[in-house]
């Protein structure tokens, strides 16, 4: 069972059903039209997501060297880079296939291509990618974008549906839900990302003043769901609202607490939980 478990977690397929199930719930809440040019836009931008993230994370864990780290997730990659390229590989051919079946929207998935190429870029040891290690601010924020902007920005460029306020409440809210959560990977990871030269927020402020950033996002997140009141049910928001707070909770455990099974399961759990918490209210009352 352990076994299973870290090939659930470590293999990327969790953090895969993490988006899915996320774009799941931008669907929901801001009632997507996705019959603008064909029906099965629906079917084949889910498709698309899931794929590309199992492609963009096990590129990104086989580039990660496992030197001198404890990590029992970088320790897995590098017993299994085998099937990390394998799985890179399954990936790639499901993104490119699905992305053939979105070609008329090759504008928008072109962006999302290359921000989530920009992320894992300075880990290539390529000249033209090293400069990248440099641009400050710039992993957190790169992570950041790229998750709002697959899970839902895209979502509602390709369904053809209008950019209401409550997509760009949406949208701000998930992007500073995020971002809280990328500070926390960001502040466990900053020994090893001053070691590889890479420069980010994180490396450059000291902690008193980047987690004054971190609560400031979190409080961002929470108004951002509150505004979409008019616009959605109390239990939606609701549902909104909970990951914040238990972020918020966990704070000072993810400060402190190294285990990878808090990062990779519990806080990129808290991207989607909102989203599970509303399936669930779904499927028992039939909330929108």
């Amino acid at each position: 069972m352990r076994a299973f478990f870290n090939f659930f977690i470590f293999s990327s397929v969790y953090i895969a059903l993490c988006a899915f199930l996320m774009i799941w719930q931008t669907d929901r809440v801001l009632g997507l039209q996705w019959d603008c040019q064909s029906y099965a836009d629906y079917f084949n931008y889910y498709a698309f997501a899931f794929f590309s993230t199992i492609c963009s994370y096990n590129f990104h864990w086989y580039l990660t060297p496992a030197d001198y780290s404890t990590s029992e997730r970088i320790l897995w990659g590098a017993r299994h880079k085998t099937l990390q390229l394998a799985l890179c590989a399954i990936g790639a051919i499901g993104a490119l296939y699905f992305a053939w079946s979105l070609k008329h929207h090759w504008l928008p998935l072109s962006g999302g291509a290359v921000l989530t190429f920009l992320y894992s870029a300075p880990k290539l040891p390529q000249k033209a990618f090293v400069w990248l290690r440099k641009i400050a601010i710039g992993k957190t924020v790169f992570l950041t974008f790229v998750w709002m902007y697959v899970t839902s920005v895209l979502p509602v460029l390709i369904s053809c549906s209008p950019i209401t306020p409550a997509a760009i409440y949406f949208c701000l809210h998930r992007f500073f839900l995020i971002y809280a959560i990328c500070i926390l990977f960001d502040y466990r990871d900053v020994e090893s990302d001053k070691q590889q030269g890479i420069r980010s927020l994180i490396t450059w402020l000291p902690a008193n003043q980047l987690f004054r950033i971190y609560y400031f996002s979190l409080v961002l997140a929470a108004a951002t769901a509150l505004l979409l009141l008019p616009h959605s049910s109390l239990p939606v928001v609701a549902t909104l609202l909970v990951p914040v707070i238990i972020t918020a909770l966990l704070t000072r455990n993810a400060r402190y607490n190294r285990s990878d099974y808090m990062y990779y399961f519990v806080l990129d759990g808290l991207m989607m939980l909102s989203a599970l918490l509303h399936l669930m209210l779904s499927l028992k009352f039939e909330v929108r």
